[in-house]
């Protein structure tokens, strides 16, 4: 774990997941079918998928450990998030060899808008660094404006946008597809 501190003075830790636990597990089903959470952090092609209650199992958590590393956020102790990163995933836009294709999800709301986004997103191009990787691509919903501005701040830029990619609020958005150069 690496402690980290924001503007609100918290301590902000990371730790890598190396083994499936059914409570992280818990955690992160729940995330990923709060109705706040969903639009943002996958793709739905219509409001059945949207308002579809979809589970990770204990074996698929355990092969997506296998595949590409999760670190989970804590602030204070507290878990709030986690993040990771693919090595050349079949969906990048620009297919460039030893390319990291990152995702990070801030689960709980009182966590949002306090630096915690910022500096994981500095842990993990420091993990992807490590691993002797330069390019970082990610994608992001074009009606994810907080996200967007960070990343820009960040030093992403835009590279492309997927029309028709996620459902959301009647309609369908396209996807940004944004990079950076380490």
């Amino acid at each position: 774990m690496n402690n980290r501190h924001n503007k609100e003075e918290l301590i902000i830790t990371y730790k890598k997941l190396t083994e499936p636990d059914p409570e992280i597990l818990n955690i992160l089903n729940q995330w990923e079918n709060d109705p706040l959470l969903t639009p943002f952090i996958r793709p739905n092609r219509n409001k059945e998928e949207l308002e579809a209650q979809v589970f990770m199992s204990l074996e698929s958590f355990n092969k997506r450990l296998d595949h590409h590393p999760v670190f989970l956020i804590y602030a204070d102790g507290r878990l709030v998030g986690e993040m990771d990163f693919q090595i050349d995933p079949d969906h990048l836009y620009k297919k460039i060899t030893g390319t990291a294709w990152i995702g990070i999800n801030i689960g709980e709301s009182t966590a949002r808008g306090k630096g915690i986004g910022t500096q994981a997103m500095q842990y993990l191009e420091d993990q992807i660094n490590n691993q002797g990787l330069n390019r970082i691509e990610l994608g992001v919903f074009e009606f994810n404006v907080k996200a967007i501005n960070l990343y820009r701040r960040m030093g992403y830029q835009e590279i492309g946008r997927i029309d028709d990619f996620t459902y959301w609020q009647g309609k369908l958005w396209q996807d940004i597809r944004m990079e950076k150069y380490l």
